[in-house]
């Protein structure tokens, strides 16, 4: 039987940075327990009223956020406040698939697009790496809103 995992941030601002990756992946932030998603209910609301419920005070409540795979296939995502700042580059990074089965001039288009989709979202571009056949389809090197590195892949 293989293990799960779950990918942890170290964040300044957890919802914020959560917000960030979820439009990035299409993932969901769990509600608190006994939620449901069917019910279209806001899961950011209904932490606040269970929050309210068991007396956490406003100033604790951005300590931590995590985001899940609606469908239950990729890894769950968990983003954690913590005082210091990130000073090097990551030993281990994200790869987001974003052009998958595409190659050459529409796969890199397709990461250009997405790119710009989420530059607009709080990103950064850092550079791009073109195609070097059969090894490399060519990736855009990025950051997230705090500097963490990933590549749209």
């Amino acid at each position: 039987m293989s293990a799960t995992i779950q990918i942890t941030f170290d964040t300044h601002d957890p919802h914020r940075l959560s917000l960030f990756w979820k439009e990035v992946l299409g993932y969901v932030h769990p509600g608190p327990p006994g939620f449901d998603h069917a019910t279209g209910a806001d899961p950011h609301e209904a932490w606040e009223g269970f929050l309210d419920r068991i007396g956490v005070p406003a100033s604790e409540r951005n300590g931590v956020s995590a985001l899940e795979d609606p469908d239950g296939d990729g890894p769950r995502l968990f983003f954690q406040r913590v005082p210091e700042d990130k000073t090097a580059k990551n030993r281990v990074h994200l790869d987001v698939r974003a052009a998958p089965g595409l190659e050459g001039e529409a796969r890199m288009a397709a990461l250009e697009a997405e790119c710009e989709r989420l530059v607009a979202l709080g990103a950064a571009r850092i550079r791009r790496h073109e195609p070097e056949p059969p090894m490399s389809g060519g990736f855009i090197v990025m950051t997230d809103p705090e500097g963490n590195e990933f590549c749209l892949d």
